[in-house]
């Protein structure tokens, strides 16, 4: 799916690294109370390269590195906050962010309704998350569903550098804490799931295309990512591209729902595609049980059953420790895809 670009803005292929470091460089320029911050984020510039030369740009007062402390970094962001600054803090993968929960449950997310709006947290925290790199049990989780269950969090997961940039700067600009995930696999190209084959860099994808200045995309609305009329898949991150795979492969019609913004939610997206294909699979890279597919699941029960012309077949990751030496056994691939639209249409 090509993004709607007007044909006078000027445009570079970008990875989605290079998009996020664009984002942040705009809205270090635009916004000074903006200020970048994490494990070696300054003068490294990232393990992933994302915040690369911004330092330089803009020294060492608006981005600097921290102390491996998550909960330190994630405590003085919501101090900051508090007193008006817009801190984007990384967690250098999103499997460490658990030192820093209470931060992130009890300070950050609470802190608008604790003051009764007097104060809020503004901050953005930004997460290398999911597998497909060969990371072992602590570099490759999702761990998105403990934060959708958090009020006053808002969670978004962009699959493209397009997505990322605008996204990012939205979250920067927003007055709520942001989640920000990034599928660490899609960073240098749009993986499909076949990790035996060639992998196509952004810079030959439409979604690649990626608007030089200032733009924003929404927080809470989803995008259909391939229109189709047989069934409606929902996914977000990596899996929207394996479920593209899926859909050619099979030559099923589906439409492809990137929900983008995990929460808030956009329901009415999700509700208008199921009641017009009658049919859905929900598709995560995260831990089945409990996992994000299950309130998916739920909210289309509830809100399409009589539309509904077969159960609703869900994909994810298995139950256990994401592993290293089966890490495609583990992995929703295009075969597991394929294998639940299948199910879906009836192919018992």
């Amino acid at each position: 799916m090509k993004r709607d670009i007007d044909s006078n803005t000027k445009t570079t292929p970008m990875t989605m690294i290079q998009a996020l470091r664009s984002a942040m460089d705009i809205m270090l320029e635009r916004d000074p109370n903006v200020v970048i911050y994490g494990q070696d984020v300054g003068y490294f510039g990232g393990v992933f390269r994302c915040t690369d030369g911004l330092q330089v740009k803009y020294g060492t007062n608006r981005v600097f590195d921290a102390p491996i402390s998550e909960g330190g970094i994630v405590g003085t962001a919501v101090g900051m906050a508090a007193y008006g600054l817009r801190p984007v803090v990384e967690i250098q993968f999103a499997d460490y962010f658990y030192p820093a929960s209470d931060q992130i449950v009890s300070e950050a997310a609470r802190l608008r309704y604790r003051s009764a709006g007097e104060f809020t947290a503004s901050m953005v925290i930004r997460m290398p998350c999911g597998g497909g790199i060969y990371g072992g049990q602590t570099h490759s989780q999702s761990p998105e569903a403990m934060f959708t269950h958090v009020c006053g969090l808002r969670t978004v997961m962009p699959s493209n550098p397009y997505d990322a940039k605008g996204l990012l700067i939205s979250s920067i600009e927003n007055d709520d804490p942001v989640i920000f995930l990034e599928p660490k696999r899609l960073y240098n190209g749009p993986f499909d799931g076949h990790h035996d084959q060639p992998v196509v860099p952004w810079s030959k994808h439409p979604m690649g295309e990626v608007p030089d200045g200032y733009y924003t995309v929404p927080l809470d609305k989803a995008s259909v990512f391939r229109e189709g009329t047989a069934l409606t898949v929902i996914t977000y991150g990596t899996m929207v591209f394996v479920a593209e795979a899926a859909a050619i492969e099979t030559g099923i019609d589906a439409e492809i729902i990137d929900l983008r913004s995990i929460w808030p939610l956009d329901l009415d997206t999700i509700v208008a595609s199921v009641k017009k294909t009658g049919r859905c699979v929900v598709i995560h890279e995260a831990t089945r049980t409990s996992g994000f597919g299950a309130e998916l699941t739920a909210l289309v029960q509830e809100h399409c059953f009589y539309e509904l012309e077969a159960p609703i077949e869900r994909v994810a990751g298995w139950d256990t420790p994401y592993p290293h030496a089966q890490e495609w056994a583990y992995f929703p691939g295009p075969d597991r895809v394929g294998a639940a639209f299948n199910r879906a249409m009836g192919a018992r």
